[in-house]
């Protein structure tokens, strides 16, 4: 996919770094688990595994609304770059611990808390400097390109982890994830340097966090999607994860699960690059109506349809899942004020992020009392009905979209 927007001044580099981390990062979950696994010689490898992915995301819950309103106070290239490279020191420690052979489980979670408070100022930043780089009626293309770089590296990198681990173990491929932010730091580097608004009056963060929750809740189709997609994380997170392999195997085998989520990832990326070129007057409204197709792969493996039904109900609703992100990064950009934006993607962000656990620890209990398919089934419903009923606002449905002028 050629692209204007790659050869613009600023976001040529910020593409690049993204390109790089997004690989590492698809990579290093499945190298950090084999790693820990392999490293820890015991019998409470998966405890210990447990422990450093709690550690991780412990701190970027409890960080995410100061980090959205450190950045929409100082420079989000500043921020960026400061955390990248933190990131990259953290992740570089990880791989030198276990290039080392000197495993340490309270060291590795230590590091892991570190790089989880780092992202959590990565996350609201990212979503805020998209709108400084290009032009208001380039921002859907932006994220589509965006998205397809992040849809690629989710079917590329966990692939090449995996033969990495196998070839060299776990370390290297951390150490390549370590790289990979530095690498971004140095492209966030080249950015220019953006001015940030001056408050009208000297506020604390608290205050600035306040205030942001006081603008996330005043715009109506902001706070009415975003819990939409919270109960969606909550019923489909857990979900798909726990009974999907298992649900999948009853039907083939434990291949056909890899093939399912082959081709779920290939749906993400196929509309990622199709949503380039698509114009509408309504983004929001047509993202709403085609996240619905994610729904379609819970209700096929609880209904027990076929192997084929259930890969192509993952194409589809891959399809729906990356047309409902970008629309939705995008109505945000376009939307809400520049000086508020990264407070308002954090409390996005959190409200997400919460409700994963939940629905992770429910999925069990939901499935002794009423079995694996009953569950899929209905939280297939409950996605449906989630991502729908926004549409029920005139806000979320007449929502503008500002078309690119060259379509």
């Amino acid at each position: 996919m050629s692209s204007p927007l790659i050869t613009r001044s600023g976001f040529q580099w910020f593409f690049a770094g993204q390109l790089v981390s997004l690989l590492g990062n698809a990579m290093a979950p499945v190298a950090l688990a084999f790693a820990v696994l392999d490293a820890s010689k015991n019998t409470t490898a998966s405890g210990d595994l447990g422990i450093v992915l709690a550690a991780n995301m412990v701190p970027l819950l409890g960080f995410l609304l100061v980090g959205g309103a450190v950045a929409d106070r100082v420079s989000r290239r500043t921020v960026l770059v400061v955390s990248n490279l933190g990131c990259g020191i953290t992740q570089g420690a990880v791989a030198a611990v276990l290039l080392a052979d000197a495993y340490d489980l309270t060291a590795l979670a230590a590091l892991a808390f570190a790089n989880g408070v780092l992202m959590a100022f990565t996350t609201p930043a990212l979503r805020g400097i998209v709108p400084e780089l290009v032009e208001p009626d380039r921002l859907r293309q932006a994220n589509a390109l965006l998205g397809s770089a992040r849809n690629a590296a989710k079917i590329v990198g966990p692939s090449l982890s995996g033969v990495l681990v196998v070839a060299v173990g776990g370390g290297p491929a951390i150490a390549f994830d370590a790289l990979s932010f530095l690498v971004a730091a140095g492209c966030l580097t080249r950015l220019p340097r953006l001015t940030t608004p001056a408050p009208a009056k000297a506020t604390s963060i608290l205050a600035d966090v306040r205030e942001g929750w006081t603008t996330f809740r005043s715009i109506p189709w902001v706070w009415q999607v975003a819990l939409a997609f919270c109960v969606v994380n909550l019923v489909n997170t857990g979900t798909w994860q726990i009974l999907g392999p298992e649900l999948t195997r009853q039907l083939s085998s434990e291949a056909a699960w890899g093939l399912v989520l082959s081709a779920r990832g290939a749906g993400m990326l196929v509309m990622s690059t199709l949503m380039y070129r698509f114009a509408t007057r309504y983004l929001l409204r047509w993202g709403s109506v085609l996240s619905a197709l994610g729904a379609l792969p819970l209700i096929a493996l609880g209904t027990g349809a076929g192997v084929s039904w259930l890969v192509v109900a993952a194409f589809v609703g891959g399809l729906g899942s990356s047309a409902a992100a970008i629309s939705w990064e995008t109505s945000l950009q376009e939307h809400v004020p520049s000086e508020s934006l990264s407070r308002v993607s954090a409390y996005d962000a959190l409200l997400s992020y919460v409700a994963i656990p939940f629905g992770q620890l429910s999925v069990g209990p939901a499935t002794e009392a009423f079995g694996g398919s009953a569950v899929a089934t209905g939280a297939g419903i409950v996605f449906a009905v989630a991502v729908l009923l926004p549409l029920a606002s005139a806000s979320v449905r007449r929502l503008p979209h500002e078309v690119s002028r060259a379509g």
